[in-house]
């Protein structure tokens, strides 16, 4: 995939809002310890917010911690743990309010998928994707509601889903059905724990590069075919900034009226798709004219 002059932003990557806007939150974040979880993290301690990452793998999760702090000067917990099990889950949330006393915010962020003709399946392939994606979010929000709701305080849940998971999609079938069933987590508890002044909402992102998730949705045999920008109107990629600070509003007080909502970030992708016609630029300047003799002619 070539870079055109379309692929950057004019924008700063800095936290849009006010340096202490998440001042005094504690927010957890799975999978925070690489790609976009970890770039959310960076805005959220560049605006005064503690930060507790999670993922298995605890050497990455320290590594990334420590470069976070010199990074912004914030605070980092790294506790490792595999949100598809619901005793380490809680576990960890123990862990977390041993060193925070609280927690304000849950960031359900941890994600996996991979293309592949769904008849080339295994039940263990759709296994590991819905676990991680659907059972990990869930198992992370019911562990952390049933606290919150123990403790009569108010949070915050944002999950990361997809701009599919309301559309479907071939060819990541295991990954639509999970991100689909998050997605309806996300407006049934918008609806039923508002009465406790727990907000939940979504941020479904089109493509947003990050080291390994390109690689094993784009392919570079595939990539060369099938170029991911020739589908996005703005003809660029979105950068991790963008995505960071619209993860930051929503979870903020800025947004305490917001709940129940999904956002899409995509450089309008979805809707060039939906569209029946939108493909039709890709006519060129020689056949419109030519159609357009034909339509002048008759009309």
């Amino acid at each position: 995939m070539e870079a055109n002059a379309l692929t950057t932003t004019t924008m700063p990557a800095e936290p849009m809002l006010r340096a202490d806007a998440l001042q005094g939150k504690t927010i957890l974040v799975t999978g925070g310890g690489t790609g976009l979880g970890r770039s959310m993290v960076a805005c959220f301690l560049k605006l005064g917010a503690q930060a507790v990452i999670c993922s298995r793998k605890l050497e990455v999760l320290e590594q990334t911690a420590r470069e976070l702090r010199e990074e912004t000067g914030g605070e980092v917990l790294a506790l490792a743990c595999d949100i598809r099990n619901y005793s380490e889950v809680e576990a960890m949330l123990a862990g977390a309010l041993s060193r925070f006393n609280k927690i304000d915010v849950l960031v359900n962020n941890a994600a996996g998928n991979f293309v592949s003709p769904t008849e080339r399946l295994s039940h263990k392939a759709f296994d590991v994707i819905t676990d991680i994606v659907l059972k990990g979010s869930y198992n992370c929000t019911l562990a952390l509601g049933k606290h919150w709701i123990s403790q009569q305080q108010p949070a915050a849940i944002l999950n990361i889903i997809t701009t599919y998971a309301s559309t479907g999609s071939g060819y990541v079938v295991p990954s639509a059905c999970a991100k689909a069933g998050v997605l309806a987590l996300t407006r049934s508890l918008a609806a039923e724990w508002a009465k406790y002044n727990i907000r939940s909402n979504a941020i479904a992102p089109g493509p947003f590069p990050t080291e390994g998730a390109m690689s094993r949705l784009f392919p570079p045999q595939l990539a060369q075919q099938l170029d991911p920008i020739q589908r996005i109107p703005l003809k660029r990629f979105g950068e991790h900034h963008e995505l960071a600070n619209l993860a930051a509003y929503l979870i903020s007080d800025y947004a305490s009226f917001v709940t129940g909502e999904v956002i899409t970030i995509d450089g309008g992708e979805w809707l060039y798709g939906a569209g029946e016609f939108n493909h039709f630029d890709q006519v060129p300047n020689e056949l419109w004219n030519a159609l357009d003799q034909q339509r002048k002619s008759k009309y």
